[in-house]
């Protein structure tokens, strides 16, 4: 027996080591084995995108790799919610897009994004476009919104389901231009473009990509963009700010978070890191082409923006009467 003592006195000992030894890792030292980077989406989609990207540069800037984790599903809040429940350290990160600021106020969740998340850096974002059905006859936003105005309640628009960028964005154009929409929703992006295409629905607002061989062929008439500038993809369309509705901004956000207790020197490492990847050229390029644009900034600025982001869109769901169903 006194031998089995020895033993587990060893074991402990060495595993109190260790603990000190990684309780003592000094943040420029981060990261010392590899991180795990939560994306909320199957793999193929923007979030899913988006991460491999990041991490894929940051693992070409670190001693160690940065490894890509798809934890889709809960409406893409269960990846949240695993981060949330993570060690503080850094070794788990979360990458997520806009609807962690609302996905609070269309459900009931076991957590709240303010208080249980740290706000690490923008990464990138995507605005939409305001698209119409040929045989509608307006040719700028200002007329459709005359449109919408002379026909309260009958315009008929596409989106992926209650909560997505399309839904949201659409919902904002209405309250801010004070004109009702009829949704119609399709289980995805695909079939509400498909929607779109065959006149079944009279617009609607979906990412520029999608729409722009569309637009192309005539088949779709784009009015303009949803962002606060206009798209290199498409720069003869203009804003919906500058084309009829001032003050309006869509842009579909991703971004790096993680656990709120993660130590503000090694969030501030990762947001530095993360910013000068952004700033790389032929990280510019490819994010450039799937049409989005790159971010970056500071850890203060994105936690004072992700601030307003949850309060804008729990006002807008809140008076637009958005359940989840």
């Amino acid at each position: 027996m006194p031998g089995i003592h020895k033993i587990i006195l060893a074991v402990v000992a060495v595993a109190i080591t260790h603990v000190g030894a990684h309780a003592q890792e000094k943040p420029e030292d981060y990261p010392t084995k590899p991180v795990r980077l939560m994306a909320a989406s199957p793999p193929g989609g923007g979030i899913d995108i988006i991460a491999r990207i990041t991490a894929q540069k940051l693992s070409e800037t670190w001693p160690q790799q940065v490894i890509v984790e798809n934890r889709p599903g809960a409406g893409n809040t269960l990846a949240t919610g695993l981060v949330v429940k993570a060690p503080p350290d850094g070794y788990t990160l979360l990458l997520q897009s806009m609807g962690v600021a609302y996905a609070g106020a269309l459900r009931e969740l076991p957590f709240d994004a303010l208080r249980d998340l740290a706000p690490v850096v923008l990464v990138a974002s995507q605005p939409s476009m305001l698209g119409t059905h040929s045989s509608v006859p307006s040719k700028s936003v200002r007329e459709f919104i005359q449109l919408a105005r002379s026909k309260p309640g009958r315009l008929t628009y596409g989106s992926a389901g209650p909560g997505g960028a399309s839904h949201l964005s659409t919902e904002l154009l209405a309250s801010m231009a004070g004109v009702r929409f009829v949704l119609v929703q399709y289980r995805g992006i695909g079939p509400a473009m498909t929607g779109l295409l065959s006149g079944e629905v009279d617009f609607g607002m979906l990412g520029i990509s999608t729409m722009l061989p569309h637009v192309e062929s005539g088949k779709i008439r784009a009015l303009g963009v949803t962002g606060a500038k206009r798209s290199p993809l498409v720069p003869d369309v203009p804003t919906i700010a500058e084309a009829g509705v001032p003050g309006y901004g869509f842009d579909a956000w991703y971004a790096v978070l993680a656990p709120v207790k993660t130590p503000r020197a090694i969030v501030r490492k990762i947001n530095a890191d993360v910013n000068r990847v952004l700033q790389q050229p032929d990280t510019r390029q490819r994010l450039s082409g799937l049409g989005m644009e790159p971010l970056g900034g500071s850890e203060e600025e994105f936690a004072q923006y992700f601030r307003a982001e949850v309060a804008k869109w729990h006002k807008v769901i809140k008076d637009a009467g958005i359940r989840e169903q």
